[in-house]
């Protein structure tokens, strides 16, 4: 699919242009410059052509900053790997210093460019100072309202013009979707890195880096993956500000579109009451789930180590006993085609559909076993099981009254069903109704 890379100085309004062009609110916007970090992609369709739309952070050529220094190679990165280039400007501010250094830098890249004039709000002839805009030696300007979307169809005409000849695409539709999710500073952006081989997102000892949720498509021997990193997941008290809030919405809206989440721990720190809420917003949202344990390469270890932190964190996790636990090292590189492996396993778990008669007959058996609860002389009758879904498996129980089947017979029975076919990985779901019903 070919790309087009929206990029320029900070607070131009790229990121509100990037939503009005995908159709969807996919940045954070915000007053304040510099909230867009990393590289962010967005499927974007013009005159029956898609195409992959890419939004940077501000460029600042000369900044000797941490972050902004990571944000310009970002963009360089979205620069050198674009078919055509949209530099955004605004319309209130005028021709800058840092506009002509980011043209120049653009028209050394030797790609085509799309001058984008933003915040011309109005409706009729352009004011006077669009026409300076010349200045920058790129050819005509396109003047753009990317808040109200004025301008945007003469812009993306300008986009499909330089577009080269259509590739024929592959269909992503069997992609595996894994949202990496976990407290800050656990290593989230440094696995996405890793699993790459090169650096998507920046990476930072400073918590709170990564505020998207950006998609990254890798293929690999165990198959296409979409690795959809996330903000570090803080407790509600400790948000601080807005652009928090939403990186912190962002992360939860990930997690409903993926079809596995990979739980972060920071092997230094270990476990704490915030991983336990981040692993519970993957399990009531029924995904597969994988628990990774990162920076294992700096834990001073001896020959129980593993096995000592295995059963502790067993015991931490003990609402998701299914998910299997894996200590890697992004940095290092340690174990990482095992967790892909366990991706694609607990994926598989995830989509598993039990045949009615063989649930049937593992009922009948757990029943023998051990007899249904009784209360002032009633006793439950389960008359029969099946599965509803997948995604995750769904079983139903008719029963004659729903009130008797308690929490600890539904979880044995879950374990008997577990025991026969596995389901490592899943949660499961359980819905009881009374015979008669609807």
């Amino acid at each position: 699919m070919r790309t087009v890379a929206i990029v320029g100085r900070p607070n131009v309004g790229k990121s509100t242009l990037f939503n009005k062009l995908v159709g969807r609110r996919l940045a954070i916007v915000d007053d304040t410059p510099g909230v867009t970090r990393d590289r962010l992609y967005g499927a974007c369709e013009w005159l029956n052509r898609r195409f992959l739309l890419v939004d940077t952070g501000g460029i600042e050529p000369f900044s000797g900053d941490e972050l902004l220094r990571s944000m310009r190679v970002q963009a360089q990165v979205a620069i050198d790997n674009a078919d055509a280039i949209i530099l955004v400007t605004d319309l209130h501010s005028g021709v800058v210093a840092t506009d002509r250094e980011v043209a120049q830098m653009l028209q050394k890249s030797s790609k085509p460019i799309i001058l984008c004039v933003n915040k011309c709000d109005g409706i009729g002839k352009n004011p006077p100072e669009f026409y300076e805009f010349y200045n920058l030696g790129l050819g005509d300007p396109i003047a753009v309202s990317s808040v109200h979307g004025h301008g945007t169809g003469d812009l993306l005409d300008a986009v499909f013009q330089h577009l080269p000849p259509e590739e024929t695409d592959g269909d992503e539709d069997d992609t595996l979707r894994v949202a990496i999710i976990g407290k800050p500073n656990a290593g989230k952006s440094s696995l996405v890195n890793a699993l790459c081989g090169e650096e998507r997102r920046i990476v930072s000892s400073i918590a709170g880096t990564t505020r998207d949720a950006a998609d990254t498509h890798i293929s690999t021997a165990h198959g296409d993956f979409v690795l959809i990193d996330t903000a570090g997941l803080r407790r509600k008290s400790r948000i601080a500000d807005n652009i928090e809030k939403y990186s912190a919405l962002r992360a939860q809206m990930a997690i409903e579109r993926a079809n596995v989440c990979v739980i972060m721990i920071d092997a230094t720190e270990g476990f704490t009451e915030q991983d336990s809420k981040v692993a519970g917003l993957a399990h009531e949202s029924g995904k597969g789930c994988v628990i990774a344990v990162n920076k294992w390469d700096a834990v001073e270890k001896d020959g129980k180590t593993m096995d000592v932190q295995r059963k502790q964190l067993m015991k931490d996790f003990a609402f998701m006993s299914y998910a299997p636990i894996i200590f890697i090292s992004a940095t290092e590189k340690i174990r990482l085609n095992r967790l892909l492996e366990l991706i694609k396993f607990a994926d598989t778990q995830n989509a598993m559909r039990v045949p009615t008669g063989r649930l049937n007959e593992i009922l009948a058996a757990a029943a023998a076993r051990v007899q249904p609860p009784t209360d002032k002389g009633r006793r439950l009758k389960i008359y029969y099981m099946t599965q509803a879904s997948t995604r995750p498996p769904t079983f139903v129980c008719f029963v004659n009254k729903a009130d008797l089947f308690h929490y600890s017979y539904q979880r044995y029975l879950d374990n008997q069903i577990r025991e026969v076919f596995g389901l490592e990985g899943t949660p499961t779901r359980w819905i009881v109704r009374e015979r008669g019903s609807k």
